[in-house]
């Protein structure tokens, strides 16, 4: 079948080529966006007089009988046309006749995929928002029901000092709400217009692109024609959000799987997001939060095949730059999907908080406290930190803690020693020492929880 834009050429393409150059199978997920563009184009045609107000309608009403037929299932792609854009004038066409055939006056296939790509982005990107949103919530909750449950804190991946699980937790939902803020800055600069701009230089009719742009909800359109059709940058951008959001839910993966296991156990994941093992009956292993760590791999990988596809184009569209979709669209299913597993999987997870205060309560992780004990009493840090150093290494030859070391043997290493030391280094005292703000003490975390709700 003849392109719609055969006239220089025979518009008969070999059938390989027609498959690499076909997008439609990709792009068709952009239909209403492309309708709702296409709808305001006809309306701006028709309240600047570049074509008549009844032929306006005629393309209004003939676009909206297409949308409904695609969402009821009356109509089915082609994909025989190249992309989105040709199915939808092909049908339009096919059913208004000569009307049809008006619809892409003033515009180019270049500035309309960018409007779609905006559009389109700009709708999914809203979805991302609110499951972001559920998460921190989530997270919210999971610190105020286990507000009191001391947990160790790990530098180095060892144990370094007393800190609340509550706090720890909340860490993440601090993480979740930047990247919600960067996605939000993303979609300002992503609400700008490209319609209008054609194939690259504009157009010689007298068009209303800010009576278009402000009938698709834009906030303002793009100021060059050049940059208005090749700008991906908004894709580039949105990639990036979404490789940083990744980062911070395989970090928090990593460490479900780390705190599921014998090892750790400080949570018992549900069965619904858990799988077994062919061969070893006793298994119980934490897959979804592996396979979200592993695909976080597979969401940079778009965001640098994007980056690598961009870097050489001159100005303005080149066909390479119909592969945003395959990259951007990956990257969201990605995200999207590890979100919608991570929200549940981290609502019903079991927290063990027996199992995290014995675990604190080994490794010595109150020796900074002890330090600070002696600073309190006189010495200067150094000679503390020393003092501190050498019984903590007397302590693991006996086998003994900090604890149940004797008072005796402290007063060997230093005088200052004396009986309260030990209500110094217990566990719960170490963690509400910790006053400064942002801290670990529980009337800091309460502080940090009250505003993040706040930020809800």
């Amino acid at each position: 079948m003849a392109k719609m834009w055969a006239g220089r050429t025979a518009g008969n393409v070999d059938s390989l080529a027609d498959q690499l150059n076909s997008s439609l199978p990709v792009d068709c997920r952009m239909y209403k966006q492309d309708i709702a563009g296409s709808i305001a184009h006809a309306a701006m045609l028709g309240k600047t007089g570049i074509i008549t107000g009844e032929e306006a309608g005629q393309l209004i009403e003939g676009l909206q009988g297409i949308l409904a037929d695609l969402e009821s299932g009356a109509l089915a792609f082609d994909f025989s046309c190249e992309d989105i854009h040709m199915f939808v004038e092909q049908v339009l066409t096919e059913r208004l006749g000569d009307v049809g055939k008006k619809l892409h006056t003033a515009r180019s296939r270049n500035d309309q995929v960018a409007l779609d790509m905006r559009m389109y982005l700009r709708d999914e990107a809203q979805e991302i928002l609110s499951l972001i949103r559920q998460l921190v919530q989530v997270l919210a909750g999971l610190a105020e029901k286990n507000q009191k449950a001391v947990m160790p804190g790990y530098t180095h991946l060892q144990r370094a000092q007393p800190i609340l699980f509550s706090h720890h937790i909340l860490a993440y939902a601090m993480m979740l709400l930047r990247d919600r803020d960067r996605l939000t800055d993303c979609l300002k600069r992503m609400n700008v217009s490209p319609i209008g701009c054609c194939a690259l230089a504009g157009t010689t009719y007298a068009t209303d692109r800010d009576f278009e742009a402000a009938q698709l909800g834009f906030d303002s359109i793009a100021l060059n024609s050049l940059d208005g059709v090749s700008d991906r940058d908004f894709c580039l951008e949105l990639l990036s959000c979404f490789s940083i959001l990744m980062m911070h839910l395989s970090r928090f993966s990593e460490e479900l799987v780390l705190w599921a296991s014998w090892e750790f156990k400080f949570v018992e994941l549900s069965d619904s997001y858990t799988t077994g093992s062919s061969i070893m009956p006793q298994k119980k292993n934490p897959d979804m939060a592996e396979l979200i760590r592993g695909k976080t791999g597979r969401v940079y990988g778009d965001l640098m095949g994007l980056l690598t596809t961009l870097k050489g184009l001159p100005l303005a569209y080149n066909k390479d730059m119909q592969e945003d979709k395959e990259a951007v669209f990956d990257a969201l299913d990605t995200v999207k999907l590890c979100l919608q597993v991570m929200i549940p999987m981290a609502d019903t997870m079991t927290i063990l908080p027996d199992n995290m205060r014995r675990a604190a309560q080994q490794g010595f992780i109150n020796a900074t406290d002890m330090a600070d004990y002696l600073v309190k009493k006189g010495l200067p840090f150094r000679t503390a930190y020393k003092i501190t150093g050498e019984i903590v290494a007397d302590c693991i030859r006996k086998g003994l803690t900090l604890e149940t070391y004797p008072l005796e043997a402290y007063k060997t290493f230093s005088p200052l020693f004396e009986e309260d030391i030990y209500q110094e280094i217990d566990i719960e005292n170490c963690v509400e020492k910790r006053i400064s703000k942002g801290g670990t003490s529980s009337a800091s975390v309460a502080e940090q929880l009250a505003w993040i709700r706040t930020q809800l």
